[in-house]
């Protein structure tokens, strides 16, 4: 404490003078500084805990795209480039992995995921990739012979375009095996679910049953409903399902953190467990009851940015004017979501004309225009980040609308609106995501089951036409960012980055529309 560096280093010197010859030609001067300066070196760069070398690490840096070595400390990448620049952070206890040659690329973001919810759904009767009646069938009977009298039996994922027909599934199919049993399950895309009767009976849906504002209650040629319900009419039947246990949506987060985790993803944006007609408490539960449970007993294993519903928007400004938008470095508060419109694939998506296999369909406008303009304009005047979700062409350019109303209303500044999906663009609407800097957030694993159908709901122009323009809203600089949607589709980044510059169906030989299939390097950053 009472020596300074150079003392000390002097005392050092002057011992190995004594102890070894001096090198011929080397001034006693000049070796004392190089061994300073090599010492002093040493000390002021930290040891590595892992150091990876000979192997493709892709930074996503364009000033420097590719290194063959990373050194890693406490968590955090300490330095990326060639071995011998990283090779100086070795030391004692630095665990050293030859690579041989392997890819090493930045952990994925998941830009959108209900991660509770599919958390849940794996628990639940897996329906996706079912293409046939029978085995959709055998599946609900296998749960109820297991199910105690009078349980809910749930489940997800079918999707009727992979049926034979693409017919909707109707309760008849499941009522004579599900006699003492409620079932409820969800369609693939989360826009539409079957109810078998002793549901719709437990509920009073009827004939006489009224459409509810931005939800279908399906009904047969004799007006009795067929048990399918489309956006908030499911909410008929789901605001009596009993709620998840807080313990069952605990163990939820966190067998699907070790899910996101083997697929290489490490950040998740969660839209949470907010759909139209359903309650906006769902998502504010996890909240409180999960996230922060698992932040305050060190049990988070991926980062996430949280969503709320917009209905909340006053309470999350709330929440963010006494704790800030950074909990931990878990846990970020994003913004607030709603919704424009339903999906494709319940003939719900909110089109400019109407679909092919329902000539007077046009979609659903889920929110009323100018109390969802009036919301979007509270939400950002209060430094919200928006979100919401478009799927047809016509609810693509109502948002950017909306947003561009907004913008000019509240001034310019960084607030990066997002449109979710993004699916079905009309002419010239790639171009106004990228003059308005709008993100389009979009799941490119949701081509490989739409491809086959949306020809069908849209005939084969627009679908060829309109559907999943990744090249072409990148050629118009718009920032698009990528995810599953999960449990939409399976959470799997690289199986998305494969589909973004392949389109190609499993069935099909060729690419569905080949000019909008996209680089690797693109992919990626997505």
């Amino acid at each position: 404490e009472t020596l300074d560096l150079c003392e000390i280093w002097r005392l050092v010197v002057r011992a190995e003078q004594k102890r070894k010859r001096r090198v011929k030609g080397v001034t006693e001067r000049n070796r004392g500084r190089e061994n300073f300066w090599a010492w002093k070196s040493h000390l002021s760069h930290p040891v590595a805990d892992l150091v990876l070398r000979n192997g493709v690490i892709y930074t996503s840096d364009d000033s420097l795209p590719f290194a063959e070595s990373m050194a890693v400390a406490n968590g955090r990448v300490l330095r990326v480039g060639n071995h011998s620049f990283v090779k100086e952070l070795e030391g004692y206890g630095t665990q050293i992995l030859d690579l041989g040659g392997k890819v090493v690329v930045p952990g994925f973001i998941d830009s959108h995921v209900h991660f509770i919810a599919g958390g849940l759904q794996m628990k639940q009767v897996e329906l996706r990739g079912v293409s046939k009646k029978e085995e959709f069938i055998r599946r609900i009977k296998d749960a109820a012979q297991s199910s105690k009298q009078g349980s809910w039996i749930l489940g997800g994922g079918w999707n009727n375009d992979l049926w034979e027909g693409g017919d909707l599934p109707a309760a008849s199919w499941i009522d004579d095996i599900t006699p003492n049993n409620p079932v409820w399950l969800s369609r693939v895309d989360g826009h539409m679910g079957l109810a078998n009767s002793v549901a719709l009976k437990l509920v009073g849906i009827t004939s006489l049953t009224d459409d509810p504002m931005g939800g279908i209650i399906v009904r047969a040629a004799n007006g009795e409903p067929t048990g399918v319900l489309i956006d908030s009419a499911r909410a008929l039947i789901t605001s009596l399902i009993p709620e998840d246990s807080v313990d069952d949506r605990r163990e939820a987060l966190l067998r699907a953190s070790s899910l996101a985790l083997t697929r290489g993803v490490t950040t998740v944006v969660d839209m949470g467990r907010y759909y139209p007609g359903f309650s906006a408490e769902l998502s504010w539960d996890d909240f409180s009851e999960v996230y922060q449970w698992a932040n305050s007993m060190s049990k988070m294993k991926i980062r996430v940015c949280l969503f709320f519903s917009m209905d909340t928007r006053f309470r999350l400004v709330d929440l963010i004017s006494k704790v800030g938008h950074t909990l931990s470095e878990w846990i970020y508060i994003g913004g607030v979501k709603a919704f424009a419109d339903g999906s494709l694939g319940s003939n719900s998506a909110l089109l400019y004309e109407p679909y092919v296999d329902e000539p007077d369909n046009y979609g659903l406008q889920v929110s009323e225009p100018e109390a969802l303009l009036n919301m979007t304009l509270e939400s950002d005047l209060n430094g919200l980040q928006v979100a919401i979700h478009a799927i047809g062409d016509k609810a693509n350019d109502l948002i950017l609308d909306l947003y561009s109303t907004v913008a000019s209303t509240n001034g310019m500044r960084d607030r990066r609106f997002r449109i979710e999906h993004a699916q079905q663009l009309a002419a010239g609407t790639p171009g106004r995501f990228g003059r308005q800097r709008v993100l389009a957030s979009m799941q490119p694993d949701q081509l490989l089951d739409d491809a086959d159908s949306t020809g069908k709901k849209l005939g084969k122009d627009r679908a060829d036409t309109e559907s999943y323009l990744f090249q072409s809203l990148l050629n118009n600089n718009a920032l698009v960012a990528f995810g599953s949607d999960w449990p939409v589709v399976d959470i799997n980044p690289l199986s998305g980055i494969k589909t973004a510059m392949k389109r190609t169906p499993p069935t099909w030989e060729s690419a569905w529309i080949p000019s909008e299939c996209i680089s690797l390097d693109d992919a990626i950053k997505a």
